[in-house]
């Protein structure tokens, strides 16, 4: 995943220095660049951010009940139902 990000920010930076004008060549790397690639990251990140955040705090599970695992979990569901 780093490694498209790292080429899409290449690719953008080659184009805002071919840009004739200072700020033509900021605006560019900013919408072209920096604030899609941005947005990518953050989507693509949120699997990663909510295991983290299980991990830290256990009572969280609840929030996320696909990252409980275990077979005392599984037992408790075919109970429930």
């Amino acid at each position: 995943m780093y490694i498209v990000a790292i080429g899409w920010l290449y690719v953008t930076v080659l184009m805002a220095l071919t840009e004739t004008s200072v700020i033509g060549g900021i605006l560019t790397l900013l919408f072209y660049g920096l604030l899609p690639l941005a947005l990518l990251l953050w989507l693509f990140g949120g699997p990663a951010r909510r295991r983290r955040a299980a991990r830290k705090n256990p009572e969280s599970t609840r929030l996320f009940p696909r990252l409980r695992l275990g077979k005392e979990v599984l037992l408790r569901r075919t109970a429930e139902n």
